[in-house]
């Protein structure tokens, strides 16, 4: 089809424009699908939530089906009081008029700085251009207009089939810092042409958002504005999918499944002033839970995540995180763990036995780009896998010149 993204599914058309909010960059974003199309999504579990957030939040038991997805970049809209919220409604309001569509047919997106309001003066009368903006390749400008410290666009489609018809599925996200679950500063617009009941379509997001990007951390931290939102406008023309325990709905979740966690993996490795994408994999855990407590308590440990920038195979701070992870019956006697890269494989704790290992060679290791840790808890057959990245000098440069 036309390219990697939301476009490649046929029926959806998308663009972005320059609106002002930032400097001369793209920021203003629109996703459209004319028909109509079948929504679900999945929101930050941060208490405090931006304007467009609850607004989204509101429609999703109420509206059906949308035909428009807006996303602005550079102010997130949030803690803004009343004035957000107003000014997340004349928003739709105004791409309802211009789109000659209702106001509960659009979902509106931000991300960027908390606490400033929307300079509504400059996105209003942008709205007017932004159908000009659309064409059936236009996710590839969605994927740029929607990015704030990230330093890669990230996107992938599909092609698959459903009861022997063709089916597409195309996605952008946005995250880059501010991402811990549930879920982090991330922006994920999903397309699908998949004929599907809304209950399941919204069933196959929560069940892929949970072990896909709530299984990713840059830096601990859980933004206001995190929302993951599929669009099934049922263009495809397959049988309605309307039983969880068809054939046909598991081959859309996996496909589903497939995006969510390629897209999950794309954020984690542009993860702000990343030079490494780092896999946290727990194998013989006492139960899956406990396996995800472990890996997001190494994954986010600050000590680990430098001593990876630093080529260090310090696994005493990698024990010590799984420690205080909060989950009980910790056996240090029992625990196993290695690094791995392209390099090779280094063991360097055999359950509860430090080895003697060549540094140097553990430094080569370590020195690549795509780094494991292995961590065998030697209890029972939980397992998790979480993805995150190194920390560098360039993250602190970066946060603390964010609103520069």
């Amino acid at each position: 089809m036309q390219d990697n993204t939301v476009t490649h599914v046929p029926g959806f058309k998308a663009g972005a424009i320059k609106a002002g909010i930032k400097k001369d960059k793209l920021d203003s974003a629109i996703i459209y699908c004319p028909t109509g199309a079948t929504w679900a999504g999945v929101f930050t579990r941060n208490q405090v939530k931006a304007a467009p957030v609850l607004y989204n939040q509101a429609l999703l038991d109420s509206q059906e089906t949308v035909k428009v997805i807006y996303s602005s970049s550079g102010n997130a809209n949030a803690v803004t009081g009343q004035q957000g919220f107003e000014d997340t409604l004349a928003i739709a309001n105004e791409i309802a008029s211009v789109f000659n569509c209702k106001a509960d047919d659009v979902l509106v997106n931000a991300t960027g700085v908390i606490g400033v309001p929307l300079p509504m003066d400059v996105i209003i009368p942008s709205i007017e251009q932004l159908p000009e903006s659309l064409s059936e390749d236009g996710g590839k400008l969605v994927s740029k207009a929607i990015l704030t410290t990230d330093t890669k666009t990230k996107t992938v489609a599909h092609t698959f089939g459903v009861s022997d018809v063709e089916v597409h599925i195309g996605a952008i996200a946005k995250g880059s810092g501010m991402i811990h679950p549930n879920m982090g500063t991330m922006l994920a617009y999903i397309t699908t042409d998949v004929a599907i009941e809304k209950a399941l379509l919204q069933k196959a997001l929560s069940d892929a958002v949970e072990v896909t990007f709530n299984r990713i951390t840059v830096d601990g931290d859980t933004s206001t504005n995190d929302t993951v939102l599929v669009l099934a406008n049922g263009l495809a023309g397959n049988p309605l999918i309307a039983d969880t325990n068809s054939v046909e709905y598991h081959t859309f979740y996996e496909e589903l499944l497939l995006v969510c966690e390629n897209l999950a993996k794309q954020i984690a490795a542009d993860g702000e002033g990343a030079t490494k994408f780092v896999t946290v994999k727990v194998d013989r855990a006492a139960s899956e839970p406990e396996a995800k407590e472990i890996a997001m308590a190494v994954a986010t440990s600050n000590l680990v995540k430098t001593a990876m920038h630093g080529n260090d195979a310090n696994w005493g701070r990698i024990i010590a995180a799984i420690g205080y992870s909060g989950v009980p019956g910790v056996d240090e006697g029992s625990i196993s763990i290695a690094f791995e890269s392209r390099v090779g494989l280094l063991l360097v704790l055999d359950t509860g036995v430090a080895l003697d290992f060549d540094n140097d060679a553990a430094v080569e290791l370590l020195d690549e780009d795509d780094i494991v840790i292995h961590i065998d808890m030697g209890q029972a057959d939980g397992n998790c896998e979480v993805w995150t990245c190194d920390f560098s000098q360039d993250y602190v440069k970066i946060n603390a010149d964010y609103r520069s």
